[in-house]
């Protein structure tokens, strides 16, 4: 059983800096892919960036694509996203997700969350 625990998240200013981390348990973190998603108050989850077994696909949703990064570094079972130039509208619970696949096909969603990290863009 693969468990994701989040970390990172806080309050900042607009126009500011945040990196999120997710730790993830087990031997084989190394094939899956991952992801990071969020829901903002009264709003469904949506998707914001995924990136495949290797770190050599990634994806982004348009709004936070040239102001968010999502990385993997296999040897510490950890995936980031480093998010810039914060916007009160990326205030949201921010989650880490995972697939037995090594890259990640939309249809077919993620099998493993986390338990969310609260960000919160101040304007």
């Amino acid at each position: 059983q693969v468990q994701l625990v989040e970390s990172g998240g806080g309050l900042v200013q607009a126009g500011g800096s945040l990196r999120l981390s997710c730790a993830a348990s087990g031997r084989t973190f190394s094939s899956r892919a991952m992801g990071w998603f969020r829901q903002a108050p009264e709003k469904e989850r949506e998707f914001v960036a995924a990136i495949n077994w290797s770190g050599g696909n990634t994806y982004y949703s348009d709004s936070v694509k040239g102001r968010f990064t999502i990385s993997r570094d296999n040897s510490k079972n950890t995936v980031y996203l480093q998010m810039n130039s914060l916007k009160p509208e990326d205030t949201a619970v921010y989650y880490c997700a995972g697939t037995p696949r090594g890259d990640y096909v939309p249809a077919y969603g993620m099998d493993y969350w986390g338990k969310g990290t609260l960000v919160t863009v101040s304007s």
